[in-house]
């Protein structure tokens, strides 16, 4: 058993003290060593079949995220954040992703190539011809969020605040980063930082269903 790294309480507690932040202090910027944390949570994130359907477009530039604002709903968390991230899917997921995946599993887990054939032709044989209808591209948005979940969490346990964003028009978001030039496509946004003293919602109870309506064991 892997030894505990926090304690159950303290867990609670920061999910509990985590919320949507409406009003970043813009003068307050996260350190580079946690920041440093938070990037390696992006990349340590999990898939299905390990694939990584995406990449994270960390936009630093303060011009550009002026840029993004009026395609963002208005929501100044872009720009006020300390940082923001544009979590993007690879477009068209294909048989050449999976042989990337499969050439770096090799290299990382020293595996002869040809080792690993059987596995990679049944990762092709799923996204050509999956056993239940579904569209690539929406399967890799489901991964992507997967990793949002996993980022926010721990920005959480750090301490972090963070702002998952939908309202946004990823159309214009694509167009303003260039990512159709790079094969990708712009999903979801999370601005992170540190919350405002004067936001309001800071302090608002979670609204959330009894605990018994929402989880239900099957024995």
């Amino acid at each position: 058993m892997a030894e505990i790294a926090t304690t159950p309480e303290k867990v609670l507690e920061q999910l509990k003290w985590r919320y949507a932040v409406k009003k970043f202090d813009p003068t307050k910027k996260i350190p580079d060593s946690v920041w440093k944390v938070l990037e390696q949570s992006l990349v340590l994130s999990p898939s299905s079949f390990g694939l990584q359907p995406w990449k994270f477009f960390v936009v630093n530039n303060q011009e550009m995220r002026e840029q993004l604002l009026p395609h963002s709903w208005g929501q100044k968390q872009v720009i006020d954040a300390s940082h923001m991230v544009v979590l993007a899917i690879k477009k068209d997921l294909n048989e050449a992703d999976v042989d990337r995946y499969m050439e770096r599993m090799s290299e990382v887990q020293n595996v002869p190539l040809e080792n690993l054939e059987k596995f990679g032709g049944m990762v092709k044989g799923f996204i050509t011809n999956p056993p239940y209808p579904f569209e690539v591209d929406d399967w890799s948005t489901r991964q992507t969020y997967i990793a949002l979940g996993f980022f926010m969490t721990a920005a959480a346990m750090l301490g972090i605040d963070t702002c998952p964003m939908e309202g946004f028009i990823p159309s214009k978001y694509d167009e303003v980063l260039g990512l159709p030039e790079q094969g990708y496509s712009a999903v979801v946004v999370c601005p992170l930082g540190y919350r405002a003293e004067d936001d309001k919602y800071a302090t608002n109870p979670k609204v959330r269903f009894p605990t018994e309506e929402v989880v239900t064991y099957i024995d």
